[in-house]
């Protein structure tokens, strides 16, 4: 019972002084036994005669008891009186961080209570979209429809399970704003943009809803708040992980930390690797459960998607028409259906390396489909940046190749070629050991990284914040130090 009181330090002291006591006791012994065996010896040789032979338990009982104690007494004059700090410094002070229910020392975080119509609301309009049943009373029990931004409702879900259910993670949910770190807005402003596309025509005249119409509302709801004003939004976290998701009404947000895939959209005052956190695609595929290894993996290289883009995926239409006549390579035309996914996902997972070139925007969630399907992903788009890179090296399983280089006849399948199956190998391993960071299920998988990443902002929120009510307001459009874009210099590393 005594240990259950004593921090690590102070058993490592306790342990300490027992070895010095215990080899002290162990010498003397020694020493009396080697007199006590001596004179022995020598009335033996003088008297010779039978004697029996020594109970010592008894004596050795009370010698360890009296050791035991001993060590005791010496470890709590020496702990009380030359070293209080084991008590008042480290200990303490990890009991100060924590309080009653152990969430002092996380980031507090106050949700929104969103009107339902930023929310599940957008879960009913995109039901009602498709066919679905007529509108409900109560819209809470509705399910979120599966698609690659439902990062969205992964944290929207998180912030609303109890506190001992959220394991790892690095904040805590706080129901007074006045509490509050950091205030999450958690409108569905990518699904809201994908309502409309499920109705004849794409339009949404007519039909009741505007995605504009939301991002409008959404944005006048937050102005009216307080918490808003205070820090004009500068402690506020909105997810948009779509490029074009607020895109309306993004120079009126743009203060606030958002959680996006890239900066595709964005311009070098609206969003940067600074100010905002760059989040993980859901993946559409399921993870490869296999044996690693080359031999279930018959073909070299394997895409599906949309094969023309603009902007900057512009190079796909280029890099097809010069893989498409390769052996072993698979280059297909595929969108976001449930029948291509299974397709994908037989490509994928029999598939040495996976494409993962440029589209409209920089990435897409093809490149962590490929990390779960342990196909190496052939990365060929210069301006990507990739979430989490405080903890990931991309380069020890993803292979970069530069836009010019690719587009060289032979170049990709001829390095792909050298690839010798023992790298390809390690690099799967890397991809298994990783892969919980893109997937917003796992226990202590995207969610918590995400808000690990985010709880790194706050420095320089407060920064911001305390800077902006002492200096005169500018005007200008050379971008602030808030918003420090990457890759200005146009180094790319790569082959």
């Amino acid at each position: 019972m005594i240990f259950i009181y004593l921090s690590q330090t102070n058993l490592n002291l306790f342990f300490f002084l027992w070895y010095l006591l215990s080899s002290f006791f162990s010498r003397r012994r020694r020493r009396r036994n080697c007199k006590i065996g001596n004179v022995y010896k020598m009335k033996d040789r003088l008297n010779p005669k039978i004697r029996k032979p020594n109970n010592n338990n008894n004596s050795s009982s009370k010698k360890f008891t009296i050791s035991f104690l001993s060590v005791f007494s010496v470890f709590l004059f020496v702990n009380t009186f030359f070293y209080p700090s084991f008590y008042s410094d480290s200990d303490s002070d990890s009991r100060e961080s924590f309080d009653s229910s152990g969430n002092s020392s996380k980031t507090k975080v106050y949700m929104y209570d969103l009107p339902t119509n930023f929310t599940y609301g957008v879960i009913e309009q995109h039901g009602l979209a498709r066919g679905g049943d007529k509108k409900i009373d109560d819209v809470t029990g509705l399910r979120y429809p599966g698609h690659q931004h439902m990062h969205e409702w992964y944290l929207f879900s998180d912030l609303n399970r109890p506190g001992n259910e959220r394991f790892g993670s690095p904040i805590v949910r706080v129901f007074d704003p006045a509490e509050a770190d950091l205030f999450y807005v958690s409108a569905f402003s990518s699904l809201s943009l994908i309502v409309n596309s499920g109705r004849p025509g794409n339009s949404g005249s007519g039909y009741g809803y505007s995605d504009e119409e939301m991002q409008e509302s959404l944005v006048g709801w937050l102005e009216g708040q307080e918490w808003w004003r205070r820090n004009n939004g500068r402690d506020h976290v909105i997810v948009a992980g779509d490029p074009n998701a607020l895109k309306r009404v993004m120079d009126r947000v743009k203060n606030a930390v958002l959680l996006v895939t890239d900066f595709g959209r964005l311009r070098a005052d609206q969003g940067s690797l600074v100010k905002d956190v760059i989040i993980p695609y859901s993946p559409r595929i399921d993870a490869y459960e296999g044996e690693l290894g080359v031999k279930q993996r018959n073909n070299l290289l394997f895409f599906m998607g949309n094969l023309y883009r603009k902007d900057g995926g512009r190079v796909r239409d280029l890099l097809f028409k010069l893989l498409e006549k390769e052996d072993d390579v698979v280059i297909k035309h595929g969108t976001q259906t449930r029948e291509n996914r299974r397709e994908a996902k037989q490509g994928m997972h029999t598939s040495k390396f996976c494409l993962h070139p440029a589209g409209d925007t920089p990435t897409a969630c093809r490149l962590f489909d490929s990390v779960a399907s342990l196909c190496v992903p052939v990365i060929v788009s210069d301006g990507i940046e990739l979430p989490f890179e405080d903890v990931i090296d991309y380069r020890k399983f993803c292979i970069f190749l530069r836009s010019d280089a690719a587009l060289k006849p032979g170049f990709v399948v001829k390095k792909l070629r050298k690839v010798k199956p023992e790298k390809i190998i390690k690099y799967q391993k890397t991809m298994k050991e990783v892969r919980r960071y893109f997937d917003y299920t796992h226990p202590n998988g995207s969610v918590n990284e995400i808000w690990r990443q985010v709880t790194q902002k706050i420095p320089l929120i407060k920064l911001m914040i305390n800077r902006e009510k002492r200096m005169i307001k500018r005007e200008g459009s050379v971008p602030q130090c808030s918003c420090l874009c990457s890759n200005l210099t146009g180094i790319i590393h790569g082959v």
